[in-house]
């Protein structure tokens, strides 16, 4: 009799696990006609005008790549949600997304969200490729990769452009020191500056995000402000320090910026300052790739979107398409109904194999590193000369 409690319950152990494995490997998208790309994105909210632009963008490619026949025939589609750069909303979005097939992702638009994304894509080894969660540790899983500089490469490149234009000079500073995004970046600029450079600085919170008399008397005085924040405190900063700041200051910010002359009811025109960005993007292009992305996004969507965010998500977009073609043409199987794992897998090993997206809108020739990171070429980029 205890020989059988004891073989009874093995095969209830038996039973439970085998029905947990089986959970655990549920092929959301067994049922898709089309392969479904997944984003989670600030389609309302303060930084809308970022997760509209991916969503735009992202959804221009997919209608180009479909127009073309697709991938062998097989369409495309995108499920944008919107998380409102709240991170807490990621989870949910996730599990819609995921359960809804999605095989692939272009994960966040921002860093927070970015940072929740990351661990649920990773348990269930979902490739993800975001154009502008910029975070250094969004790409720390091997599912994870960046079309965008990350933070820390941002730092880096700000700090070789002002070691060579001001050494041996005092620049100001002024950072969210609450947000990973912002503190990030600095952190890195720090690390990398020439001990030459005398730096004077100062930080905000989102206790005082709003009233920046403090940090503007601390850098009333200097000739060039490092500003890696993003456009909205950016934006209020200059307002209240334009009558106070040398008007022949200049305000050099990273891909935060973008989309800052486009703000609802901030005149950037009347900022007398010069303001630029660290950029992978010319919005102002007039020829090649970029040019032709403008025009077309333009005529679409119109140019209040327009910025480098938009602009990134097009090439995640055309970069997956490329990677699981070249996949195919040398020999792997790409079923429309492929689980997320194995499509994982696929992908993992093309962007770790060296695979090269060539002629995109933000670079020519981009590569990725192990770590996830994107090797392409930054350029400095003029948002508003100076009045």
């Amino acid at each position: 009799m205890k020989f059988v409690k004891f073989m009874s319950l093995v095969l209830v152990l038996a039973l439970c696990l085998t029905a947990f494995a089986g959970c655990g490997a549920v092929n959301y998208a067994e049922n898709n006609t089309k392969y479904v790309i997944g984003l989670s994105g600030p389609l309302t909210g303060g930084a809308a005008i970022y997760g509209v632009a991916v969503k735009n963008a992202a959804q221009m490619a997919i209608d180009e790549i479909n127009a073309a026949g697709g991938l062998n025939g097989v369409m495309f589609e995108l499920i944008a949600t919107d998380d409102m750069h709240d991170p807490t909303k990621v989870s949910t979005n996730y599990s819609s997304l995921y359960e809804g097939g999605m095989q692939v992702s272009l994960g966040t638009v921002t860093t927070g969200p970015g940072l929740e994304f990351k661990n649920l894509s990773a348990d269930d080894n979902v490739f993800f490729l975001t154009p502008s969660a910029s975070g250094d540790d969004i790409p720390t899983n091997p599912n994870g990769y960046q079309m965008c500089f990350a933070d820390g490469n941002q730092g880096k490149v700000a700090a070789d452009f002002v070691n060579a234009n001001y050494k041996g000079q005092t620049i100001g500073a002024i950072y969210k020191s609450d947000e990973a995004y912002s503190k990030g970046i600095y952190d890195q600029f720090k690390e990398n500056l020439d001990p030459s450079i005398v730096v004077v600085e100062t930080s905000f919170t989102d206790a005082n995000a709003t009233n920046f008399s403090t940090q503007i008397d601390t850098l009333k005085d200097c000739k060039f402000i490092f500003m890696p924040t993003y456009y909205q405190p950016a934006s209020l900063f200059m307002t209240q320090a334009k009558d106070i700041i040398d008007p022949n200051a200049i305000y050099y910010g990273c891909d935060g910026f973008d989309g800052i002359d486009n703000i609802d009811g901030f005149d950037i025109t009347t900022i007398p300052q010069e303001i630029t960005m660290l950029s992978h993007f010319n919005s102002k292009a007039t020829s090649g790739a970029a040019k032709e992305f403008i025009d077309k996004y333009v005529a679409k969507y119109g140019q209040d979107t327009l910025n480098q965010f938009g602009a990134s998500a097009y090439d995640c977009v055309y970069a997956i398409y490329g990677a699981m073609k070249k996949a195919i043409d040398a020999g792997e199987e790409i079923p429309v109904t492929i689980s997320a794992s194995d499509l994982c897998e696929i992908l993992k090993t093309q962007f770790e194999g060296g695979y090269t997206y060539t002629n995109g809108v933000t670079g020519d020739n981009i590569t990725w590193e192990s770590t996830g990171y994107v090797n392409k070429e930054a350029i400095k980029y003029v948002i508003k000369e100076a009045n």
